[in-house]
């Protein structure tokens, strides 16, 4: 759970959660960008899910799959994730 990696947000600002973003990059180029505020139950609350299990079954071989439930098309799903980024936009002139 990325919450778990310990995302320091600033408390004194109220609105800073919202411009904090995870990149998931795939072993077959395939990216995806989710804002912070959809999985934030204060936000979107949305599922977001790095599946490490399929069937049962370990992903080791293959790697995780990033997996957002709620989207009609599944376009974010990535397979074989290799590198996952969580940080604040920083936006010009900043």
């Amino acid at each position: 759970m990325v919450a778990s990696a310990g995302p320091a947000f600033d408390a004194r600002r109220r609105k800073d959660r919202s411009r904090f973003l995870l990149a998931v990059s795939g072993g077959d180029g395939h990216h995806s960008v989710l804002a912070w505020a959809e999985l934030d139950a204060d936000f979107g609350g949305s599922p977001v899910l790095l599946a490490t299990r399929l069937d049962g079954e370990d992903l080791d071989e293959s790697g995780a799959q990033l997996v957002v439930p709620s989207d009609r098309c599944g376009a974010r799903y990535v397979s074989a994730v290799t590198h996952v980024w969580f940080g604040a936009l920083a936006a010009p002139g900043i």
